[in-house]
């Protein structure tokens, strides 16, 4: 897989996290550098392990799939894209919570936000796709791209996290699609 394509899966699976940092900054009484990096950490933990517990069961019945895995790739690309483009047409508002969040919310938002992760890695499963660069890019490129949107939160609100999220719903659509017809005219 290019690098290209991996940073913009990368990109579109890092905005459930980006919307919800920009929404914990705009809820936040106070700027909280600290919290903004923890948040922003565990999304790009769980980030990058969600991929390869996926890519590892996709291992386990990859013969199985082998003859329609462009398919599933697609489908599961569309479905992850399709929930979050749905998702983003939801208004949000900027309300005021806690201080702090509490480390048992952090690492329920992170659980939350990954879970799309996991199917995106059963299918490079699928595809014959190595996982340790991906997994490690979609990490890093949620922690940075997370971090930013905890800090900026304040600033720009949960208008910007909605149209984050449609952005990155679209991404993956237009990524399966690319899987799909690559296939279909390569084979």
């Amino acid at each position: 897989m290019d690098l290209a394509t991996l940073l913009l899966i990368a990109v579109g699976l890092s905005m459930d996290a980006v919307a919800v940092s920009l929404a914990s900054g705009c809820a936040g009484t106070r700027a909280d550098a600290r919290q903004a990096i923890a948040l922003a950490s565990l999304f790009g933990l769980f980030q990058a392990l969600m991929p390869v517990a996926g890519w590892l069961a996709g291992l386990g019945f990859k013969a199985l799939i082998a003859h329609f895995d462009h398919w599933l790739a697609f489908l599961l690309l569309a479905l992850i894209g399709g929930r979050m483009v749905r998702e983003s047409r939801r208004g949000r508002e900027c309300r005021r919570g806690p201080e702090r969040m509490g480390a048992a919310t952090m690492l329920g938002l992170a659980l939350a936000t990954s879970i799309d992760a996991l199917a995106v890695g059963l299918s490079f499963s699928a595809l014959a796709v190595g996982i340790v660069r991906p997994a490690l890019v979609i990490g890093l490129v949620t922690f940075a791209l997370s971090l930013l949107a905890g800090i900026a939160g304040r600033r720009v609100g949960p208008r910007l996290g909605e149209r984050a999220e449609l952005l990155g719903g679209l991404i993956l659509i237009a990524i399966g699609l690319r899987i799909l017809i690559g296939h279909l005219a390569g084979g």
